[in-house]
């Protein structure tokens, strides 16, 4: 698969969306223009995010619908199912825990881990929060694909460096610090204050 942009992917993401929504419609077939403006880009845009991973759809004809989604889903590694473990079973944990669009699409959280005494042994949606002291033991069980960090600042360096240990390849860290990780391990870092400063500089500067 070609190395693309980060914003490549995510833009595929937000079209995979925006088809599946169109599927949905009955509507069945959709042009770059289409895409473009659900997505607050250019049709050019669309079609150069598409075209790194081949052709798709023909001349003024559009795309048809299902079977780009369908592409789009074997290109963004959906068409299999993930193992994900949830580290930190605080508020924004509970949130995560609970929200269904995970699971429909492909990621399964099979264990959760935190270190408050008076949470552990505590029910989450079906699963059982386990002591963050039982990491290894869980995980060399049952291993996961993926981890969601979710725990102070102080702790989150030590709990990834131990996912590192476990062969954990993929982590999406919601603690406000920046983890240093090897180069074969894939971080992406929530940063919830940041964003909201993206959207203070948007009102700041109209």
């Amino acid at each position: 698969m070609p190395k693309v942009a980060e914003s490549t992917v995510r833009r595929l993401s937000l079209y995979l969306r925006f088809l599946e929504e169109f599927e949905g419609q009955g509507i069945a077939t959709v042009s770059s223009g289409a895409l473009a403006s659900r997505g607050g880009t250019t049709s050019a845009q669309v079609r150069k995010d598409l075209s790194f991973f081949g052709s798709f759809g023909k001349r003024g004809l559009g795309y048809p619908v299902p079977e780009l989604a369908d592409q789009l889903r074997e290109i963004l590694g959906l068409k299999r199912r993930y193992r994900v473990g949830m580290i930190g079973a605080g508020k924004i944990g509970s949130a995560l825990v609970q929200y269904r669009g995970f699971r429909q699409r492909g990621f399964d959280i099979i264990a959760i881990f935190d270190s408050d005494t008076s949470k552990i042994g505590r029910q989450w949606n079906g699963l059982t929060i386990c002591d963050i002291s039982a990491l290894e033991r869980e995980l060399t069980k049952q291993p996961i694909d993926m981890a969601v960090l979710v725990t102070p600042a102080e702790a989150a360096q030590p709990v990834a460096d131990r996912l590192v240990g476990l062969g954990v390849k993929a982590i999406l860290n919601f603690a406000p610090v920046q983890l240093v990780v090897p180069d074969d391990v894939v971080v992406k870092t929530v940063n919830l204050a940041l964003e909201l400063e993206t959207l203070s500089y948007a009102l700041a500067s109209r």
